[in-house]
């Protein structure tokens, strides 16, 4: 049995893609039919049969190809004109071995009827008392395409109101404007399996409906972890963004109230994407916030016990790279331990450059942990930024990345800005180098000393 089709003996089922590639990509593309004229064929079998047009093509100056297909399913009909001379034109009007298979004859009898599609009989009722499905199908298809005599059981016209028994089938044969035939087919079965098909296919929509709306109630939910507040700081202004790659993402910041004029500032990247990255965010920063009373005075402790949490509370391959910083804004002093994460940059005001570099291991992949603690002092104009690792991997065109360099050329061209004027500006900037689909979460924390305006 092929992978990625589900057999059925009415073929109902729509083949798809195979996802194993053992085999090459194999399907019926189309059916040739001669006709006399093809705009005239094409208007019968859009106008009157209701197929769509799914190709109108010329290959050279006096080759045209068009192609039709019925409003289910992948096969198509090729409406071909050959020369008259050719022995292809003697083909047309005669029967075709096409089978068409719907749910109900009677109705797309009636319907094509009533626009104009010359049938050659009323529908007919073949019973059958039991055969196996294969069989079966093989036999109407036959019946209907006259390849064999209908025999005693199968030739009554059938009564107005009345339903094929199981394993019935109707059938009957029309003709296109030019006299091609064709054979027009339906059974019980192919009823029900229908049928099934559109429950399971609302059933789908249903379930999808549902995760979507799930997901964007996670997404509010997710927004409201970022910080909704900034504590005010007379020597530091500073902002914070995050745009997600999908409704929800594993990257963080933050900014914590720490007490006695000192603020937290974090950025944190969680493993992987999505619902999973986002449970781990949220579990990382209940357990930031939870601990970060003890930060003021012992930030290691702080951090080693964060770590000692969020193992204690995440599978043994979930791991986040965070960098934390407590600013004193009485001091202008930062105090930082870098675990894993990208490094920061502080642009002093004589645009020089330093890099905060890691000063300890990710958080979650080991029990036994500690990290060391360094320090920046920090003047009036100088800035510092945190990002995440969406700025600097997302890719152009070319697939070369935005990287380190672009950002420092954007913070020293954009210094004189206001932290979330900076941000913005970084933000268009990646979004212009990297105009297709995001593929990660976005974060900057911009943040600016300045004079004391009190």
């Amino acid at each position: 049995m092929l992978m990625g089709y589900s057999p059925s003996a009415y073929g109902t089922e729509r083949s798809t893609v195979r996802l194993d590639r053992q085999e090459p990509y194999l399907r019926l593309q189309c059916v040739t039919i001669y006709v006399r004229d093809q705009d005239r064929s094409l208007r019968f079998y859009v106008d009157q049969l209701g197929f769509n047009l799914v190709g109108d093509v010329r290959f050279k100056a006096d080759f045209r190809w068009v192609a039709v297909a019925p409003p289910d399913g992948t096969a198509m009909l090729a409406l071909v004109a050959p020369k008259p001379d050719s022995k292809e034109y003697k083909l047309i009007g005669r029967p075709t071995q096409v089978v068409f298979i719907t749910e109900d004859v009677l109705a797309k009898f009636r319907e094509w009827r009533r626009r104009g599609v010359r049938f050659q009989s009323t529908p007919r009722l073949r019973r059958i008392q039991y055969e196996s499905p294969d069989r079966h199908l093989q036999r109407l298809v036959l019946a209907a395409s006259g390849g064999m005599g209908l025999g005693a059981d199968a030739a009554n016209s059938l009564p107005s109101g009345e339903q094929a028994p199981a394993w019935g089938g109707v059938f009957t044969r029309f003709k296109d404007i030019d006299g091609n035939s064709f054979a027009l087919v339906g059974f019980d079965q192919v009823s029900r399996e229908i049928e099934a098909q559109r429950r399971a296919a609302a059933e789908k929509l249903e379930a999808e409906r549902r995760a979507a709306q799930e997901l964007e109630i996670a997404k509010r939910v997710q927004a409201r972890l970022f910080p909704q507040t900034l504590p005010p700081l007379r020597t530091l202004e500073y902002a914070g963004i995050c745009i997600q790659a999908r409704q929800v993402g594993g990257d963080y910041y933050d900014f914590l109230n720490l007490g006695g004029g000192r603020l937290g500032l974090v950025v944190g990247d969680i493993s992987g994407k999505g619902i999973a990255a986002a449970l781990l965010m949220a579990n990382l920063q209940a357990n930031l916030r939870s601990q970060c009373a003890i930060a003021l005075d012992q930030p290691q402790r702080f951090l080693r016990s964060v770590n000692q949490l969020f193992c204690e509370n995440t599978t043994d391959s979930a791991y986040a790279t965070l960098f934390f910083a407590e600013y004193d804004d009485q001091a202008q002093r930062l105090r930082y331990a870098n675990c894993g994460h990208l490094c920061a940059l502080i642009l002093r005001s004589d645009n020089t450059l330093e890099r905060l570099e890691s000063t300890c291991t990710v958080l979650g992949l080991f029990e036994e942990w500690d990290c060391a603690i360094a320090e920046r002092q920090l003047a009036r104009g100088d800035t510092l930024l945190l990002y995440s690792d969406g700025i600097t991997e997302s890719f152009g065109d070319g697939e070369e990345e935005f990287g380190e360099e672009r950002l420092i050329e954007a913070l020293r061209r954009n210094r004189d800005l206001s932290p979330q004027a900076l941000l913005e500006s970084i933000v268009d900037d990646v979004q212009r180098f990297s105009p297709h689909e995001q593929h990660d979460d976005i974060t900057l924390i911009v943040a600016k000393c300045r004079a004391p305006f009190w």
